[in-house]
Parts: C-alpha cells; structure tokens; sequence
C-alpha cells in the first residue's frame, strides 16, 4: 500500500466513525427531547444516516436491532415515493406504516434529506415506539390493522421547514395521549435536523462534496468483513424450531440456516400459518431480528450497515405469521419477531460450539395498562383518571456457554427497564413489587438470567384493564448443553384468578395485578457450577437452598457456607 493509499485509508476510518458519533448524538437527541417514557427511559428507538440510494451507512449504539434493521429497509419505500431529487430543504417524511416502516403502527419512522451545497447527499431517519394510535390500545386484540389505530402512508410531515397542521391535527384527534405522540414527533424530527447539522460540519471540516465514496468504502468493506467471518463456518444447511405459546393457540418458529461460501440465508418455510390475532409480523421485522441473531454469534464486531446486512439474507413465505401480508393485524408482533434470535442462534449452535445462549425470556413483558370510559371490560371506570401508559419490563435472558444470563435484562431488544417512580409520575397507578423471582432462572453451569415479579394497582382504587401480550407461559425457554429450562411466566391476579396472558382484560377494583417473569435457560450440567457461586446465589435470593441441594447439589450449613464434604459426596456419589 503506498503511503497516500494508506493516508486516504486513515482518512476513511476517521470519517466512519465520525458518522458513528454523529447518528449516536443524533438518538442521543432523541432521548433528550422524547416526550414518551419508551423513548426516554427505555430507548425503544432508532437512528441512522443513509446515502443518497436509501443504503444504511452507519446507526447509532443506543436503539433495538428491530427497529435499527427494519428502517435500513424502510428508507428505500421512502425513496420510491419521494425520490431524493425531488425532495427540499427543510422537508420531513415520516410514515407508521407496518410494512413500509417498523412492523406496527406505533412506531413512527421520520426521514429527513440533508442539504451540502445545493443538492442532497444524504438522509437521516430515526424511529421511536409513541404510546398510543388510538384503536383499541397497544394490544394484541385486534383482527386486522384497521383496529389498531392511526395509519399514515408515507407522506410529507413538513415542507420548506414548515410542519404540516393538518396532519398534526389529525394524530391529536386520533390518540389518547395527545402532547406525548405530538411531542414525540418532533422529537423525531429534531433529532434529525441536528444529524442534517453535524453531517453538514463535517463535510465542511474534511472538503467533501458528496458521500458517494465514502459510503461506497464502508459498505463493501463491511460487507467484505462479513463474508470474511462467514468463510470459518462450516459449510451447510441446519434447521431448528421454536414452539412458543401464541395467542389461542401455540405457534411453530421453523428455520433453516444455510451457511454458503457468498453469505448466509435463513428460510422459515415450515412456520406456522398468519394468526387472526395482532401477533403476526411483517417480513421486515422478521429480516431485522433473524439477521440480528445471526450477528451476534457471526462478525459481531463488524458494523452494521447497508453492507454487513446484505451478508444474510432471510425469507418467510408469504402467509406465514413471520412474512404475514396487509391488512393482517400486527400490533404485537414483537412478541412473536423477537423470539427469532433463539431460533437462529439454535441453528448456529449445530456449525459452532460454544457461542450460543441458552433460550431467553425474549419477547418483552410490557404491561400496557389503561383506564377510561369503555376501556376497561364489564367494570365501572367512574370519574377516575383516564390514562395509558406502557411500562417496560422483561424476564431474564439465556445463559451464556461461560457466563450466566442477564437478570431482568431484554434479550434481543436491548431496551432498558422504565423507572417505577417515572410511570407512577404520569399514571394513577402503583407499583407495590418489583424484586427478582428466585429460582426462575434454568440451573446449569451457568445459570440462566432471573425473571423478577412485579405487583400493580390503581392509585385511586379503581379498576384498570391491561392489554396483556406476553409468551413464554405455557413453553419455557429452553436450557442448552445440559442446562435446565427456565420457569415459566404467569399471569395474575393477587385475589388468586389466573388472567390469559394475551389480550385485553380487566383489573377490579381493590385488586392487584401479579406478574411473574420468565427466567432464562441455563447452560451446561448444575453439578458442575462452582458451589461458592451457588452459596451466593443463595445469599443474594437467586436460588433457594433447596434448589442449590435439589438441583446443584450444593448443601449449605446454617450460615450459609458451602459444607465441602456433604456437597462432594452427593454430587459423586460416593
């Protein structure tokens, strides 16, 4: 390489992670200014810069791989609409379209062309989860999209700088909670403008007149990187399936992973039939979280772009609940779509050792709770507070082949948990437990991650419904190389009734609802976890003593210490 080749090289790198930094300020933004708790405290968004062909070029660290890779696909519906030549300063797009952007209506995808010098040699998108459309609430109830709210193709939010009135005036009309998802859409389109501004410095700061080469460097060097990684694989086809619970009735996750010498394909051919439930998904969701699990065990340092994305390839028959068509209702599909790294990662155990989890809770576990006339079935809502709020929540995550799973941690989605103090702030509602479930996470060698419970009421003792959606209570996540399962969920409430854990259902009066999150598998044979780490999973109430002796064969004396000698003759036999 000659000394300019490698000036220029140097030069390309600086450049890469400058957009890197720039579309991390860009979410970062989006945090700051977001009126929803989804986006400011669990960072259930996106952002991203694109060229001019509508190619991913860089995303930023904070956001969900759903929302991240599905927009990588969405920005070129927008550009089929709306072709870059024929966009302005100072417009905004924005869509919630399913299938166009995210996967439901309840995310908003905003995209904004950036301007260098007359012309437009970039774009800038970003989603974010707001906390209503309207319909019949964040559910999965509903028999078609038509139910589940305020549907905008892709359209101009904002020409010339000025925002469209009526278009505002029409989501306002449309939603519960009227300030956040206004709020929330300027979030989005604020946090655009300053990645349209910190782009503009920088082509000013390194002379450049477009992103052409650039971009053109960071995909196929990225692309190159993943197919690099791809050629240690063994070669060949490996199947696995996942059965999940559904809403009426279980589901079948079938997928074959085929690792060949130009990327790897995944086909879920064999997946059951679409659901007249909202838990189907869009086959760009789909894309977005099986390409996922594949990069977290293949080139996982690589970054993700238009370039490394085009290394997998994935495909779901059409009419399959995971390539589900319109008018299908899709509300909930997270809670099928983000079980699809567990079923990738399966696969992906057969060709390589030693990286995959164990299974995982997964799907969140998100009570979106609600009040108000005619919302809560066959109760008396009074003159309470109305209110909708989503809070989110999850149950543990798989073991890892030499470390244990995350507690209370989403995996594959990577949002955060929201504050108990935050959503008792904007809701008439009360939080009285939110301590880990002891025992919920599978035994093994390591231990799968702790589900945790939670208890919530009315702050005003009236009653409430919850849009219940969540899995894993009827089929647990499944351990690996020896590892147990992990407990199942469950659905209740405190006066004892066992609630359904899909749809809409009510709270009464005086009542409480009791959640017990799933845990993680584990990974590898219990008996061969350290006893001093079981000892102080014991002492930290993630194992009873008794499934330290049950289930690791750990005996613990009264103070708690591993007794050496009783452990050893009862895990040896002898």
């Amino acid at each position: 390489m000659s000394k300019n080749s490698a000036l220029s090289e140097i030069q390309n790198q600086i450049m890469w992670n400058r957009l890197i930094a720039i579309v991390e300020e860009q979410a970062q933004t989006l945090i700051r200014t977001a009126f929803s708790t989804s986006a400011r405290e669990a960072g259930d968004l996106s952002a991203g810069v694109f060229d001019t062909q509508g190619r991913m070029l860089a995303q930023a660290v904070t956001g969900t791989p759903g929302h991240v890779n599905a927009m990588a696909a969405s920005v070129g519906f927008f550009l089929d609409k709306y072709p870059a030549n024929t966009m302005s300063p100072g417009d905004v797009y924005v869509t919630n379209d399913p299938w166009l952007g995210t996967g439901h209506l309840h995310d908003f995808t905003m995209v904004t062309p950036t301007f260098y010098q007359g012309r437009v040699v970039g774009l800038f998108a970003s989603t974010t989860h707001v906390v209503d459309v309207g319909g019949i609430g964040f559910g999965a109830d509903g028999r078609q999209v038509y139910d589940e709210g305020l549907y905008l193709p892709i359209l101009p939010l904002a020409k010339a700088g000025k925002m469209d009135e009526a278009i505002l005036e029409i989501v306002r009309a449309n939603v519960r909670e009227p300030i956040q998802v206004e709020g929330d859409l300027y979030s989005l389109t604020a946090c655009n403008e300053i990645g349209c501004r910190r782009l503009v410095e920088m082509m000013d700061e390194f002379d450049l007149d477009n992103l052409d080469e650039l971009g053109q460097y960071m995909v196929e060097h990225s692309h190159q990187a993943m197919l690099d990684e791809i050629a240690k694989l063994p070669k060949g086809t490996y199947h696995n399936s996942m059965r999940v619970d559904g809403y009426d009735k279980p589901l079948d996750l079938v997928a074959a992973l085929t690792i060949a010498d130009d990327g790897i394909y995944v086909d879920f051919a064999g997946s059951t039939g679409v659901s007249n439930k909202g838990i189907n998904v869009p086959i760009t969701y789909t894309q977005a979280y099986a390409s996922f699990g594949v990069r977290c065990l293949v080139g996982p340092t690589v970054p993700n772009n238009a370039g490394s994305l085009a290394a997998v390839k994935v495909t779901a028959p059409e009419g399959t609940i995971l390539n589900a068509p319109h008018p299908c209702a899709v509300a909930a599909r997270h809670i099928t779509g983000q079980m699809l790294p567990d079923v990738v990662m399966g696969c992906l155990h057969q060709a390589v050792a030693d990286k995959a989890p164990a299974e995982g809770t997964s799907c969140l576990w998100n009570p979106a709770l609600m009040g108000g006339h005619g919302l809560v079935p066959d109760e008396d809502f009074g003159d309470a507070t109305p209110f909708a709020v989503g809070l989110f929540h999850t149950g543990g995550a798989g073991a890892r082949p030499h470390k244990d799973g995350l507690s209370a941690t989403a995996f594959p989605s990577g949002v955060r948990n929201t504050p108990v103090e935050i959503n008792e702030s904007i809701a008439p509602i009360v939080v009285w437990k939110k301590e880990y479930r002891t025992d919920s996470g599978g035994a093994g060698e390591f231990r799968g991650g702790t589900g945790q419970v939670m208890e919530i009421a009315s702050s005003e003792n009236a009653p409430f419904a919850i849009a219940a959606t969540f899995d894993r209570v009827h089929h647990a996540p499944r351990g690996r190389e020896g590892g147990l399962d992990g407990f199942t969920g469950k659905v209740e409430l405190t006066s004892g009734a066992v609630l359904n854990n899909k749809g809409t259902q009510s709270i009464p009066r005086g009542d409480r609802l009791h959640l017990e999150m799933p845990g993680g598998g584990g990974y590898g044979d219990p008996f061969q976890r350290d006893p001093g780490q079981v000892a102080i999973d014991v002492r930290d109430g993630m194992v009873s003593a008794q499934a330290a002796l049950d289930l690791y064969g750990v005996v613990l004396d009264d103070s708690g210490a591993v007794d050496v000698g009783a452990t050893e003759s009862l895990r040896t036999g002898k």
